[in-house]
């Protein structure tokens, strides 16, 4: 029997195969290690390939669309209502199987080895910043032990607590000192890491065309230009910009029933680091939008009428809607463009 659709369960060593035939007959449930899958694949007709989207899968993706096969990964909330037994790999790679040849399945996109590695520099970037944040609040705590109380912000940390542990007048003990000066020099070599990835990420940004188009858009610098590229790949992989921003997390979750529309806070669905951003752009505007006296600016407008929240998420929705819209159109931010109501 033919084989057209196999879903695989994927791990680092084992691979579970699970093969069906156009009527959706099982044909084949293998177990591959790691250096046999290709070889099994190389020697297979062209078919749908599906896998959860998690660890390795864009990779193992990229491969088999090398062979001649088109690969499909699939969310793993999408694939556990098929798995009709208890969790082990058959059943899931057979879950699998069956949740890829459903027509209304939603797909992530495969992404390439570029956009993984602009990724992987954000994920860096933004662990280094989150150890920076922790070791300037481990050097704040331990100083307010002897009574030495800094002011808010990480450049007081900088500037202050060297000047602290040179004093001769305060009690604290030499290996203390001594503890503290190691912690500054750890919070030092940290600015240095961020300070090289943000130089990689400004790199990648010049040599990117889309990527320095998406930064005329108000509310989005270097960071978040470069992140959605890398994040979205081709944006006609979404039907409309309220998709996009329906995938990143910024639309209300619903709770709807017998014709009742009932609407709720934002899904926070999606990558939560990219709709981090999008919100941090969105806020830098609703400020700098409450320092312009412009009362009939559209921003203004929902600040006044909303919470501030409220107003911030909006900002972000529709900035997403743009940036879908000049990806899926090649088109360049124009602050005067309206769009036209079908006829």
């Amino acid at each position: 029997m033919k084989i057209t659709t196999i879903g695989i369960d994927l791990a680092k060593n084992v691979l579970q195969i699970h093969g069906a035939d156009e009527r959706g007959k099982p044909v084949v449930r293998k177990q591959l290690k790691r250096d046999k899958v290709m070889a099994f694949f190389a020697n297979m007709e062209p078919c749908v390939i599906g896998m959860e989207a998690c660890g390795s899968a864009h990779h193992w993706a990229r491969q088999l669309q090398s062979l001649g096969h088109e690969v499909k990964l699939i969310s793993p909330q999408f694939v556990k209502p098929f798995v009709k037994t208890n969790k082990h790999d058959v059943a899931d790679a057979e879950a699998i199987c069956e949740a890829v040849s459903r027509p209304t399945m939603r797909f992530v996109p495969v992404k390439n080895v570029e956009q993984q590695a602009m990724l992987s520099l954000h994920r860096a970037r933004e662990g280094f910043i989150v150890d920076r944040t922790a070791t300037a609040n481990r050097i704040r705590g331990l100083m307010a032990e002897y009574g030495l109380i800094l002011p808010q912000g990480i450049g007081h940390v900088r500037s202050k607590v060297p000047e602290l542990i040179e004093d001769a007048t305060n009690e604290l003990p030499g290996m203390f000192r001594r503890l503290i000066d190691q912690l500054l020099n750890h919070l030092r070599w940290l600015d240095e890491q961020i300070e090289m990835i943000e130089k990689e990420i400004h790199a990648w940004h010049r040599n990117n065309v889309d990527s320095q188009r998406l930064e005329q858009v108000p509310g989005i610098g270097v960071i978040i230009a470069t992140a959605m590229i890398a994040m979205i790949g081709d944006a006609r992989n979404f039907k409309n910009g309220r998709e996009l921003a329906a995938w990143i997390g910024l639309v209300p979750r619903q709770h709807s029933t017998g014709g009742k529309q009932t609407l709720l806070g934002i899904s926070k669905r999606g990558d939560a680091y990219l709709r981090k951003l999008l919100i941090h752009g969105a806020r830098a505007l609703a400020y700098h939008a409450g320092r312009k006296a412009n009362p009939d600016h559209w921003l203004n407008k929902l600040i006044n009428r909303r919470n501030m929240n409220v107003a911030v998420v909006a900002q972000a929705n529709k900035t997403t809607r743009i940036v879908w819209a000049m990806l899926a159109h090649g088109r360049d931010f124009r602050p005067d463009y309206a769009s036209k109501a079908p006829a």
